[in-house]
């Protein structure tokens, strides 16, 4: 059996503010860390029937930045469901709430 392993490196400042993320994959072609901004990680419990997940983001994450990081998650959300389930309509309708979701964050921001 292969094993792959996927390590993240969470630090933070004096104020316990998350200051960087790295993360590293045994099977990434990637030769060095990679850095990111933020980081959604979910897992499913199929014995307490409920997901955990851990979600961090750094303190320069920009607002814009976090709307096309929902976004771009919400849009590979459906992608994944409708490849796993094989219910297309559902996946769709995933897809237009997060379109919905990306318009909407964008218009806040420049009322701001």
């Amino acid at each position: 059996m292969q094993q792959s392993t996927i390590k993240i490196d969470v630090s933070r400042d004096p104020q316990k503010m998350i200051s960087s993320i790295r993360w590293k994959a045994t099977d990434s072609t990637a030769d060095a860390d990679q850095a990111a901004k933020a980081m959604i990680l979910s897992f499913w419990d199929g014995q307490e029937k409920s997901a955990m997940r851990i979600d961090l983001w750094t303190k320069d994450m920009m607002i814009d930045e976090m709307g096309d990081f929902f976004y771009q998650t919400m849009m590979v959300m459906a992608e994944s469901y409708g490849r796993a389930t094989q219910q297309k309509e559902l996946a769709e309708d995933m897809k237009k709430f997060a379109l919905e979701f990306y318009k909407k964050s964008r218009e806040l921001l420049e009322k701001q």
